[in-house]
């Protein structure tokens, strides 16, 4: 019989995809969340002789230019500038729908907004999974499952968490998933682990410090699956293991990381060289301090300073330069997330946008994908027949503005075709992003009703003589609506 630890030691134990995963996994975790987590990694290279307490000043006075965190959060701002399109339709009168909607996970995130969390863990980690539960409370209807408040709800897990799993091949051809395990929460010494297979859900209380399962529930999984969907940032060739968004640019980041401690270290030797003297003499500190050495010292061993022959400052932030230069090729946000000038001819920047565009267009067919199937395990709950339509945008409209501009007023100052014109007017006004009403009132001024203009309350209106350039004939206005008229006619104000 087994022992309780060797029985505890293979629940807390993953499988070997996660094992070979986990570190980087970790890595990825702290390059995203940065902070003290970063800190605590310790990503810093140690020097050779480096004591503890020295490798611990260098940890906590090197900062960390977080790119990771910055890319996805371009990347989020693009996906979620509008609103993904959906139609509930059978589903749209079920009173769960609005409170799933406003409160999707049951601790207060909108729907969305736990999208957009998805989102960005999906990019850090490569994929994230989403359990959809409903609580088993004994209700034999729906009726008294919405006297009781109960409906589904989502979880957000991410690969640190998900333990093990496993797919089969069903009969149709398709792989189901028929085994996962994952720690569901942790309080204090308390591991609670969740294990689902399309039969059961066993919920297991482990006390990991006294090794002690203190309690093991199972539970019909009424289901007859497993609710997980795994969202992806980009897929690999492995089922079940993403690619992260930002795998190559926490690398390029720890490089960075380590090159700012270097420039730290210059700064301080440059400013601060170390002095070498005999154990015997006593050294002041401080500026302009006075060193007292013995009366019989030998001249060979007076005190000197020892000089700094290390990189110069200027070529180590040049290399940091070029390396957040690549990162911005690398994430394809050099148009969009530069801070200075840089010489890029038109054809380059828009090269760079459509590559941006093409990348985010894959990052919503992903969720897209995974939103999906959590609308086919709502309505399998609800028992309601699955016909949810979700369209996430295909297109995100990444444009330099002003050099498109610029573009256009060259052309048009070039152009001598009537027909030219008219079409560059047209990208004018596409470009401006005008309704109908818009570009009709501005084609045709006198479509306007000028009576509708709305007069300031509390105040008279003072009339004014306007007077026809032309004829001489001299009116004088009784509303601020008629001076607006006149003055369109080309009137003017008589002095």
């Amino acid at each position: 019989m087994q022992s309780t630890k060797t029985l505890i030691d293979q629940l807390l134990t993953g499988n070997n995809l996660y094992n070979q995963n986990i570190e980087r996994w970790k890595f990825l975790y702290n390059s995203y969340i940065g902070g003290q987590a970063y800190r605590d990694a310790a990503y810093l290279t140690r020097y050779q002789l480096e004591t503890d307490s020295e490798y611990q000043a260098r940890l906590n006075n090197t900062p960390l230019d977080n790119h990771c965190k910055s890319i996805i959060s371009v990347y989020n701002s693009f996906l979620f500038r509008n609103e993904p399109s959906r139609e509930y339709n059978s589903i749209t009168n079920l009173p769960e729908l609005e409170s799933f909607l406003e409160d999707a996970d049951l601790e207060g995130r909108s729907f969305n907004a736990f999208m957009k969390e998805v989102f960005n863990w999906s990019a850090v980690f490569g994929h994230t999974w989403i359990i959809m539960s409903k609580p088993n409370i004994g209700a034999t209807t729906l009726a008294e499952e919405q006297a009781m408040n109960i409906r589904p709800y989502v979880s957000l897990l991410t690969p640190l968490v998900v333990l093990d799993w496993i797919w089969e091949r069903g009969p149709c051809g398709c792989y189901e998933l028929v085994y996962l395990k994952y720690v569901e929460d942790i309080n204090g010494d308390i591991n609670i682990l969740k294990e689902w297979t399309p039969i059961e859900i066993k919920t297991t209380e482990i006390n990991a410090v006294d090794n002690i399962i203190q309690s093991e529930v199972i539970e019909v999984n009424e289901l007859g699956k497993i609710p997980a969907v795994i969202a992806y940032s980009d897929r690999s060739i492995v089922r079940g293991l993403g690619i992260s968004a930002i795998t190559d640019i926490a690398d390029c980041q720890r490089f960075i990381y380590n090159s700012l401690s270097e420039a730290d270290q210059s700064i301080r030797l440059d400013s601060h060289p170390s002095l070498v003297a005999t154990p015997d003499t006593q050294i002041g500190t401080g500026a302009g301090s006075v060193i007292q050495i013995p009366e019989n010292l030998d001249a060979g061993l007076k005190p000197y300073v020892l000089d700094f022959a290390g990189a110069n400052i200027n070529s180590i932030y040049t290399v940091i330069d070029k390396t957040v230069e690549s990162i911005e090729k690398m994430a394809n946000v050099g148009g969009v997330r530069t801070t200075e000038t840089r010489s890029q001819s038109g054809v380059a920047l828009q090269t760079e946008f459509q590559l941006l565009n093409a990348r985010l267009s894959g990052f919503a067919d992903n969720l897209e994908l995974a939103e999906e199937q959590m609308w086919q395990l709502f309505c399998l709950y609800q028992m309601q027949p699955y016909d949810v339509v979700i369209d996430y945008p295909d297109s995100f409209q990444i444009k330099d503005a002003e050099n498109e501009i610029n573009q256009l007023q060259l052309a048009k100052n070039a152009a001598t075709d009537p027909r030219i014109l008219q079409a560059i007017d047209a990208k004018i006004l596409d470009w401006l992003e005008l309704d109908e009403d818009e570009i009709t009132a501005i084609a045709n001024p006198d479509l306007l009703d000028l009576e509708a203009v709305p007069e300031q309350e509390g105040l008279i209106y003072e009339p004014i003589e306007m007077i026809d350039p032309v004829s001489g004939i001299i009116i004088v206005t009784e509303n601020e609506a008629q001076q607006l008229q006149l003055a369109k006619n080309g009137w003017v104000r008589n002095e």
